[in-house]
């Protein structure tokens, strides 16, 4: 059986803001460094035999405070997707600015393209190849990829069948888990921050 541990990264400074990063290369903030250590605790005795990882800069830093003594691979492919003209806007920035682009696009991102912005069908086919080729060089192991809430959330979006893209993007530094068995990917966990919650 493989299995692929997807893990987003720790939050940034424009994650707080409300801010679309995209492929803008962002690091992390303080939290999220803080948010990493947390996680790195919890995977501290899991045995991973290799870890992707999407080449911007918060993704890097995470996984790099994770597996410290493990070769971290980059992906271009694992990349968040480009909002385009959104890129870098705060939320009320945007309504002001583009909210009839904005609020088609949240109702329906598969429809409603944002300008100068990667097609959502087309960043669903590069996660999925990109993963896909991950899962195929990997047989019978467990892989580690850190990338982006909006990769993690179009890939389990195609597992579930459920064009309801908002609500399969999960939390920062979290944890989602899929096995394949007879090369089916099966979910079997989604947005895990436990880890999280232990000085709440």
């Amino acid at each position: 059986m493989t299995r692929l541990i997807l893990i987003r990264h720790g939050i940034t400074e424009w994650n707080k803001e409300k801010r679309y990063c995209g492929h803008k290369d962002v690091g992390l903030s303080n939290e999220g460094r803080s948010q990493v250590k947390l996680l790195s605790v919890r995977l501290n005795t899991a045995i991973i035999d290799k870890v992707y990882c999407s080449n911007r800069k918060r993704a890097m830093q995470t996984a790099r405070m994770l597996f410290k003594r493990t070769r971290i691979i980059p992906r271009q492919g694992l990349r968040e997707i480009s909002f385009g003209v959104l890129e870098g806007l705060r939320h009320e920035e945007i309504m002001e600015k583009r909210i009839s682009v904005y609020e088609k696009w949240l109702k329906d991102p598969f429809t409603n393209n944002i300008p100068r912005a990667e097609p959502m069908n087309g960043f669903k086919k590069r996660v999925e190849s990109a993963l896909s080729n991950i899962v195929r060089l990997n047989p019978g192991k467990t892989i580690a990829a850190v990338c982006h809430g909006g990769v993690i959330g179009i890939f389990v979006n195609g597992i579930a069948k459920n064009r309801n893209f908002w609500r399969c993007v999960p939390s920062s530094a979290s944890v989602t888990i899929v096995e394949y068995e007879n090369g089916k990917p099966i979910l079997r966990k989604f947005n895990d921050i436990a880890h999280l919650k232990v000085n709440n």
